[in-house]
């Protein structure tokens, strides 16, 4: 049993601060909140410092955000096992249901990394809402001692009496480590391959400013297909100007519009646009850009999206084509180890709703599959189409007929879908399994539920007032899910995380020197995607990495919903090069 007098008189938090001026402090801070004395630092002796201090304590740093502190650390070869992301936390209390008194976050508003920038919605197969990254980046949140000191008793004194938040605020800041981790060990990138894959698509690599070869050829078959010698392919107005001249009758350029339409036009100009976002995505420009010493380091965004999904501001890792990872290749003598979840997000409704005939339906198998041997649906594909309608929202077409004999099988899952549209259409709020919660409706959502009920409102109005309404209760029923099933992954990488520093150094064979100091001779994480993670792994840990990713999954399950028969069956691959079965 430990010792709690003692660990109550030694530091359990290490605050740090910065002056504006660059002038370094740290204070320690015990579990009753008393303060050590103020230690100045120069930025030559942080790095020092903090690996005397992670040595002797394991404190759990304090900072204001971690892209500001961590690089410099790992810069220097320290690795640190725990933060609290003061910005990131910040975010979560300042917006939580679950916090009794959120006012002094609140009004905290220096603290406030900026309003989430949304982007359009996506089809309900995708994802439903994405919010872009911070409009305000975390040079904007304040790095003084007095201030970080001042926001993390706010946040201590909002967090105290929720073990929920509490679990919550260390997996986001754990995940802001790991983004900063594999920002800095990068993806091992082999650039031939690269230029190879560019090459069997694109055609040789072109003079700067000139088109590749194969979109040459194929916007000359669009041209020809529109009647049109001098239309313009990449201007959006003018294209859609000439598919109405030469008879398809559109309103945008997107993908799934154009697909609803016959003419001859479309099969080309879709491969032409194809062609066109690799080339504008992951070209040889991004490969020049991206890509150094044979690896790609993007900038993750920790919560960047307000489910808690992350988000990128650099390098787009979140939207790596799959034709490409191919490039995804490890160094001579060491292995990827990746692995996805099965089904993540139908899991998790089942675990939180506590639906035990969905998670019967899953259990060690298939969960569309299992769905289907209920009787509820008749194939495979009613069972996907239906379970992610009713996720996502879709009330019409094949995913309404079929909602109903969900709620007969699935009555908890359904049920807690359902509430939470309806919590959303009528401009509430909800709530993930650990807390983070969904942001308010904005002012203009508010007034035009307000004009639709006021005398003289048209029936424009009110079908205006019901479409957004509806709008908003397809957000917040995605959001429980999509939030919970983020939670879950931080909770696999911070576990995953803390397993793969366990593994023993490298002591012969050969080291992944690009990968940097610190993980040049261990197995470490490279990539995340929502519910995927490639680590790359010394050949002969192959084997205990793949074993710690799957105790990793199952610590996860049991910390979120502890004692649900809810499993989450792991798709895991030990190979050379990413695309590798």
């Amino acid at each position: 049993m430990p010792d709690l007098a003692a660990m109550n008189a030694s530091p359990t938090w290490w605050v740090l601060g910065e002056s504006a001026a660059g002038e370094l402090s740290a204070v320690p801070l015990t579990r009753s909140g008393e303060a050590g004395p103020v230690v100045p630092l120069s930025p030559a002796a942080l790095a020092e410092f903090v690996a005397e201090r992670e040595a002797a304590e394991s404190p759990r740093w304090v900072w204001s955000d971690t892209p500001h502190w961590y690089p410099r650390l790992l810069e220097a070869g320290v690795r640190i096992a725990r933060c609290h992301d003061l910005r990131l936390c910040h975010a979560i209390l300042a917006l939580s249901e679950r916090v009794a008194d959120p006012v002094p976050l609140r009004t905290a508003l220096e603290w406030d990394a900026g309003p989430t920038i949304p982007v359009a919605a996506a089809r309900p197969e995708a994802t439903l809402f994405d919010f872009g990254v911070p409009a305000a980046g975390p040079d904007s949140v304040p790095h003084s001692l007095t201030a970080a000191l001042a926001e993390f008793a706010r946040q201590r004194a909002a967090e105290a009496t929720r073990r929920d938040l509490g679990l919550l605020l260390a997996a986001e800041s754990a995940g802001a480590l790991i983004a900063i981790e594999m920002a800095t060990a990068g993806v091992p990138w082999d650039v031939a391959e690269h230029d190879r894959l560019l090459a069997a698509e694109l055609g040789p690599r072109p003079a700067p400013g000139v088109k590749p070869q194969a979109m040459l050829t194929v916007g000359e078959e669009v041209r020809a297909a529109l009647g049109d010698a001098t239309a313009n392919l990449d201007s959006p107005p003018k294209l859609i100007r000439a598919l109405r001249t030469a008879g398809v009758d559109v309103a945008s350029t997107s993908q799934w519009e154009l697909m609803e339409h016959e003419h001859p036009v479309i099969a080309p100009l879709l491969r032409y646009k194809k062609l066109a976002r690799l080339l504008t995505a992951n070209g040889w420009a991004w490969l020049d850009e991206w890509v150094h010493e044979g690896r790609y380091r993007p900038v993750y965004v920790p919560g960047g999206v307000v489910t808690g999904r992350w988000a990128s501001s650099g390098g787009g890792a979140l939207q790596l084509p799959r034709q490409l990872r191919p490039a995804v290749r490890a160094d001579p003598g060491w292995r990827l180890v990746s692995a996805d979840v099965a089904q993540l997000e139908p899991r998790v409704l089942a675990a939180y709703a506590g639906d035990r005939a969905l998670a019967a339906a899953a259990r060690g198998a298939d969960l569309y599959t299992g769905i289907v041997e209920t009787g509820a649906v008749a194939t495979r594909e009613e069972a996907k189409f239906a379970m992610l309608g009713a996720m996502y929202g879709a009330t019409t077409g094949e995913a309404g007929r079929l909602a109903p004999r969900l709620r007969r099988a699935y009555p908890a899952a359904m049920g807690m879908l359902d509430r939470a549209a309806s919590t959303g259409e009528q401009g509430g709020k909800v709530a993930t399994k650990l807390g983070r919660t969904s942001p308010p409706p904005s002012p203009e959502w508010a007034a035009e539920q307000s004009k639709a009920s006021m005398p003289g409102a048209t029936l424009a109005d009110e079908a205006r007032a019901r479409r957004t309404a509806r709008d908003l209760g397809r957000f917040t029923r995605n959001f429980i899910v999509q939030g919970t099933a983020a939670e879950w992954a931080l909770a696999w990488l911070a576990g995953l995380r803390s397993r793969l520093w366990e593994l023993p150094l490298v002591t012969d064979g050969p080291h992944a020197a690009a990968s940097g100091r610190v993980f040049s001779r261990r197995a470490h994480l490279v990539f995340f995607l929502h519910d995927e993670v490639i680590v790359h792994a010394p050949a002969e840990q192959a084997e205990a990495v793949a074993t710690a990713i799957r105790a990793a999954a199952d610590d996860a399950g049991q910390l979120l919903f502890p004692g649900a028969p809810v499993d989450f069956p792991l798709d895991l691959r030990i190979t050379e090069r990413s695309d590798a079965k």
